[in-house]
């Protein structure tokens, strides 16, 4: 790859051209007409205009999103390169590497349709109440040593007891004696001013409560609580210090209009990370089987999409994109500044050294470790050979078993 000449993107170090550079400038400057599958004339995209916008830390309009997500796939490389030079500007070639620690599995009263926790699932995943300190301890280790800038602790649940809030804040401030670099993120469902407040002082950075999709789909998928509700809680995270992070599952029958409508939602509610997950249709809930219309393409427009909406925010690409992205995920870190490393909540990811692998290859550094080698925790793959297509790889290592955690 060729270094970029010093009138291009700053940011220290060196730099390395990004996709925007090799594609054909005609493609994405010329205001056309074309016409799409649907019989309707549209004029293409102006990503140059847009990505202009976007350096400045502008949002595209929702006309320009609904654009994005409705594009041919034959636009998908120009549109990339031009969410690629937004991203760049703002983070660099860097690549946020989050961690995942289940602390609580399963037992949940919630009736998130898409959830392998909720009430009702047959999702043959793991299920125990508070994992054992020192298994924490263990995993945390191994994702940090594998890399992560930042450790999520997650219990599922409706929302966290002045005892559960308390029992985490010892967990965070224990992370954080040991790896004061290291930010935590913490998610326990809703919280109230005091639990926040509480969670903040123990230590943590941040706090995720996902949208997870439109205020108009909403009762599509929960019937527990609803969309105000987990705005409100975003509300509740600001006012009391913690960063908040919350994003959205993509794939669960929302229209176009709907992803769009929740992205720019977000937005609004100033969120300082996005992450976008694409579904995982556990068998044993009611959106087993759901999956079959998300291609590598499908996903790609989306992130690039919020990328655009959130020029200066965290978006990263999160659960689903190994069964859904696949052998085009080094394109997604054009896009996005940050993914998980390692398994999730009840489902498997790649192996660490397979993502830290993926992003060496691609000219990106894991954000914060200055070029210094990491250690990766060996790991046994339990993924079956015969899964059958859009099988969920159920997690059966780390918390919960005796197996090393992946990292």
């Amino acid at each position: 790859m060729t270094p970029l000449d010093d009138d291009t993107i700053s940011g220290g170090g060196p730099h390395w051209r990004c996709l925007m550079d090799y594609i054909e400038p005609r493609s994405i400057l010329n205001s056309v007409q074309d016409v799409s599958s649907l019989g309707r004339t549209r004029a293409l995209l102006n990503l140059a205009d847009m990505t202009e916008r976007g350096l400045s830390g502008e949002s595209i309009t929702r006309e320009e999103a609904l654009e994005v997500l409705r594009s041919s796939n034959d636009e998908l490389m120009s549109i990339i390169a031009a969410a690629g030079k937004v991203r760049r500007h703002f983070f660099d070639n860097r690549v946020r590497l989050n961690y995942l620690v289940n602390l609580k599995s399963g037992l949940c009263p919630e009736d998130c349709s898409y959830c392998s926790q909720r009430l009702g699932s047959r999702a043959e995943i793991m299920k125990y109440s508070w994992a054992d300190p020192q298994k924490v301890h263990d995993a945390v280790e191994a994702g940090i040593a594998g890399g992560a800038r930042r450790v999520c602790m997650v219990a599922s649940g409706h929302g966290p007891s002045q005892r559960d809030v308390e029992r985490v804040n010892g967990m965070v401030r224990s992370l954080k004696s040991d790896h004061p670099d290291v930010e935590v993120c913490v998610c326990l469902g809703f919280v109230n001013d005091e639990k926040a407040a509480s969670i903040k002082e123990a230590g943590a950075d941040a706090y995720n409560h996902n949208a997870n999709t439109a205020r108009s789909h909403y009762g599509e998928i929960c019937s527990t609580h609803s969309y105000e509700d987990r705005m409100d809680t975003v509300e509740v995270l600001k006012r009391n210090g913690l960063s908040p992070c919350s994003g959205v599952i993509a794939g669960m029958g929302e229209t176009d209009e709907e992803f769009v409508d929740v992205i720019f939602d977000l937005r609004e509610h100033g969120v300082d990370s996005v992450p976008v997950n694409f579904l995982l249709p556990f068998e044993g809930t009611p959106l087993a089987g759901g999956a079959q219309h998300i291609t590598p393409q499908w996903c790609l427009k989306r992130l690039a999409m919020v990328r655009f909406v959130h020029p200066d925010s965290e978006v990263r690409a999160a659960a689903g994109r190994e069964q859904h992205i696949r052998t085009m995920q080094p394109l997604a870190l054009e896009v996005v500044n940050s993914i998980f490393l390692g398994d999730y909540l009840t489902s498997e990811g790649a192996a660490g050294a397979v993502d830290l692998q993926m992003i060496e290859d691609g000219g990106f550094v894991p954000e914060g470790a200055d070029g210094q080698p990491m250690v990766h925790t060996e790991v046994n793959s339990y993924r079956a050979a015969n899964l059958p297509t859009n099988a969920v790889p159920i997690r059966h290592r780390g918390i919960g078993t005796e197996v090393p955690a992946n990292a």
